[in-house]
């Protein structure tokens, strides 16, 4: 039988029916998928240090001698076993614990010699790490070593998957597959820009010989990435200047009447902004515009307006979020704002649809957007459905974008006949990495605050200072105002020694707030629950709501003026300014206090620069300094397709792979000549949703 990359993973050494069904959840169906499931991090073992020259914090290699052991159960979780050896090398002794793992006391015996790598720290009885890493020195020599001696790859992984097992399968898929792995990058242009071959590529991001040829080989995989989807973003660009949009020709006297009615003045940015939207919409291509703006700079009164210009020319809007209490708000402003305004002397009509409505209700709304009785519907994912038909919609508008994937932005376009798009985010791009990611849009920018706004006053205290903050929030709470408490984490850990969510909401509603209500929101919560607890907070019900970042996006409290985040340290720059945008809402002074404990000198400047700078902006710009472009989005990606690696970490690589895909189809608009049919099929493969472009 003839080896292909689409071979199914279960056919691997090591691999077999049940794990395959592990490595499926991971998104590995076969040795290609293994292949591109590149590591998280590196870690450089090539150095053994000795035991008295540890140093606390960091991640290192020890060889030495087991002494003993011994089994306990925790002093600080009832039931927690901790399996504990002490090793020994010429120069001191080292402790190290494993938590909840009894059976190693079968391989980690007296005598025996180990390699460990982990994290130290420096305990009362000296130098100790918790959960290591170890390799038993005797198996080690046996065989080719992919756990130490080397840079060592670690990876994202199921609970049901070690980091040691996983390497051995990628190793063995790479000794029998990688010879055929075939180059998609024309040749001219990876001798151009010195690029090394896919196999080279592939082979040193799992077992790099050295750091500079994990840096080559990663350098070559980012511009793949960048490349196929600047080809694809080319495409749609291509596609949509050839396609005939919607004239919209809107009755000027509804928009006057409209701004006419606000209760507050548009800012220059809003008026300029508006005028973009307008020249889009009156042109002959459909509108597909990407609108930025900092937290409270006015979006949805832009968007809103937008939807004026197609319902005064004929034609209905769809405005989607990402929750149904976002949704409800949302409906709940719009309609307000629309009270009293007509078009030909009709009043303007709005529509609800959420996925939470009885089934009377949601068929009676899908035929009144059939039927053209609703002008302006607003509602969650549940507008993309197949059931849901619009007579004649002009436009789709997206808020939030970076919650919904590509296919679900498409399938929202393709309710309509070639409808403008409006697509919002509430998450401040640096201009070049927005021009780079959203290459295949137009970019607006809302760069003001509306006036009379009061800018939210930001503090960073120590440990010694909680007293002082629970004092502060009652003090708050006294007058009616309400308070947001963000924690990091969900439930406490033994890996990790962080305050928690659900174990805080315990604590502090039966001791420091018992007098007050308080509630809890996490991302383990279903939606419809998390819903009903914000709501209940909108409405005053609740005095002080714990929760993890999942009030990142959400409803505006205009009644909460305080926010306190425990340990800030672990949040990046941008998180806390989204965060921080909860509160302020309102007309009252707010207050949005960080507790951290001693951190980083990274760390240390988030802190600084998220106290100092109330400007999402410069805040995204400094934390592009900070950390670089490739934490910039983190995991997320920001609602552009899946990829495999973070292409933010190289902008010269995003620049150069897009100038080669615009040289490509200037010379072959439609992919259609024989050398780019690789391509063509790896488009197809990679971005199944994008099928219309690449075959029109």
């Amino acid at each position: 039988m003839y080896k292909q990359l689409s071979d199914n993973i279960r056919y691997i050494k090591g691999v077999g029916p049940s794990r395959a069904q592990i490595f499926q959840k991971l998104g590995i169906e076969n040795i290609e998928d293994l292949f591109y499931y590149f590591p998280r991090r590196y870690e450089d073992r090539t150095n053994i240090t000795e035991i008295a020259e540890l140093k606390p914090g960091e991640l290192q290699t020890v060889k030495g001698k087991v002494l003993g052991f011994g089994q306990r159960l925790s002093y600080h979780k009832k039931g927690l076993k901790i399996f504990e050896i002490i090793v020994e090398d010429k120069s001191a002794r080292l402790h190290c614990v494993w938590f909840n793992q009894p059976y190693l006391r079968n391989y980690l015996k007296a005598s025996k010699e180990v390699l460990l790598y982990g994290k130290v720290d420096f305990r009362g009885k000296g130098f100790q790490m918790q959960n290591p890493e170890f390799e038993i020195i005797d198996d080690a020599l046996r065989a080719e070593n992919l756990n130490y001696g080397r840079i060592v790859p670690v990876y994202s992984l199921s609970e049901k998957l070690s980091q040691r097992v996983l390497r051995k399968i990628v190793k063995s898929a790479l000794d029998g597959y990688l010879s055929l792995a075939a180059d998609i990058i024309p040749f001219d242009v990876r001798r151009r820009h010195n690029l090394l071959n896919i196999a080279e590529a592939i082979s040193n991001m799992h077992f790099p010989r050295d750091a500079l040829h994990q840096d080559t080989a990663f350098r070559r995989i980012v511009f793949e990435e960048c490349f196929l989807l600047q080809l694809i973003f080319g495409l749609r660009r291509r596609i949509l200047n050839m396609t005939a949009g919607i004239i919209h020709k809107p009755d000027e006297g509804v928009l006057a009447q409209f701004i006419k009615g606000l209760a507050f003045e548009l800012t220059d940015a809003q008026k300029r902004v508006i005028q973009e939207i307008k020249q889009d919409m009156a042109g002959k291509r459909p509108m597909h515009r990407l609108l930025q703006g900092d937290v409270g700079s006015g979006k949805t009164v832009v968007a809103l307006y937008a939807c004026l210009i197609a319902v005064s020319a004929g034609y209905q809007a769809a405005f989607m979020a990402p929750t149904e209490i976002l949704v409800e708000q949302h409906y709940k402003n719009i309609t307000g704002q629309l009270s009293g305004l007509k078009k030909n002397g009709a009043q303007i009509r709005t529509g609800l649809l959420t996925g939470s409505l009885n089934t009377k209700d949601k068929e009676k709304i899908c035929r009144q957007i059939k039927n053209g009785e609703i002008d302006i519907v607003i509602g969650t994912h549940s507008l993309i459905q197949q059931q849901v038909e619009f007579k004649n919609l002009g436009l789709a508008v997206i808020d939030e974008q970076h919650k919904f994937g590509v296919y679900q932005r498409l399938n929202m376009q393709s309710k309509g006949v070639n409808p403008d798009c409006l697509i919002m985010t509430a998450t401040p791009i640096p201009r070049t990495l927005a021009m780079t990611i959203y290459s295949d849009m137009d970019i607006s920018t809302l760069d003001q605050m509306p006036k009379g706004r009061l800018a939210v006053k930001t503090y960073v205290f120590t440990e010694e200072k909680r007293q002082w903050v629970y004092d502060f929030i009652k003090d708050n709470l006294k007058n009616s105002r309400q308070c947001f408490m963000v924690y990091p984490i969900i439930d406490e850990s033994e890996k990790l020694d962080l305050r928690a969510a659900k174990s805080m909401y315990e604590d502090l509603s039966k001791s420091v707030f018992k007098d007050y209500k308080l509630g809890l929101v996490h991302g383990r919560l279903k939606q419809k629950q998390r819903d009903l607890i914000m709501r209940k907070f909108k409405e005053g019900k609740i005095d002080m709501l714990v929760s993890t970042v999942v009030i990142e996006v959400g409803i505006d409290i205009p009644n909460a003026t305080v926010m306190v985040i425990e340990h800030a340290e672990r949040f990046g720059l941008a998180q806390l300014h989204q965060l921080r945008g909860r509160i302020g809402r309102g007309g009252y002074q707010s207050h949005c206090i960080l507790l951290a404990e001693s951190s980083s000198e990274e760390s240390a400047l988030r802190l600084k620069a998220i106290a100092e700078e109330p400007d999402g902006f410069k805040i995204a710009e400094r934390d592009l300094e900070i950390r670089g472009p490739g934490e910039f989005f983190g995991r997320r990606q920001h609602g552009i397709p899946e990829l495999r690696v973070n292409v933010l970490t190289d902008l010269a690589a995003i620049k150069i792979a897009k100038d080669e895909a615009s040289g490509l189809l200037d010379a072959d608009p439609a992919l259609s000549l024989r050398q780019n049919q690789g391509l063509v099929n790896t488009l197809r493969k990679r971005f199944p949703e994008y099928e219309k472009l690449i075959t029109a």
